[in-house]
């Protein structure tokens, strides 16, 4: 069985602000498209229950805009078909409403965006071969 893997990837120039709420984002989506990798709600010993986190692990890597641009052209291909991606750019967060995001990226050229962050989820060696060169962001 190929063990899953989960990672987000944010740009390491983002303002400690802009990189918190690109995260966020992030996770709350990718939690979204997959409900899987959420572990059920727990009790803690007084009998209060707290809400299940992911089952693994999520590193969070930090890139450049330009490796974020190449990591997200890549998922295009066949052998990462199988990966969940999850993007958030500048575009994206520069809009105050989501009808105001779906009309720019309507109108708005993939070589245009500048990824600010990526989040991807499954197979642990496809994910790796995307991001295991890339450091921890600290």
């Amino acid at each position: 069985m190929n063990q899953e893997k989960c990672v987000i990837v944010l740009d390491g120039s983002l303002p400690t602000g802009v990189a918190a709420n690109t995260a966020a984002i992030l996770g709350i989506t990718m939690g979204q498209r997959r409900p899987d990798v959420v572990g059920g709600d727990v009790c803690d010993g007084g009998g209060r229950t707290h809400s299940g986190v992911i089952r693994f692990p999520v590193p969070v890597l930090r890139g450049t805009p330009e490796i974020l641009g190449e990591i997200r052209a890549k998922l295009s291909e066949p052998a990462f078909s199988g990966l969940t991606a999850v993007d958030f750019t500048d575009l994206a967060q520069g809009c105050r409403t989501y009808e105001e995001f779906i009309e720019k990226m309507a109108v708005t050229p993939p070589e245009a965006l500048r990824y600010l962050g990526l989040a991807l989820c499954g197979e642990g060696k496809l994910v790796s071969r995307l991001t295991g060169s890339l450091p921890l962001l600290r």
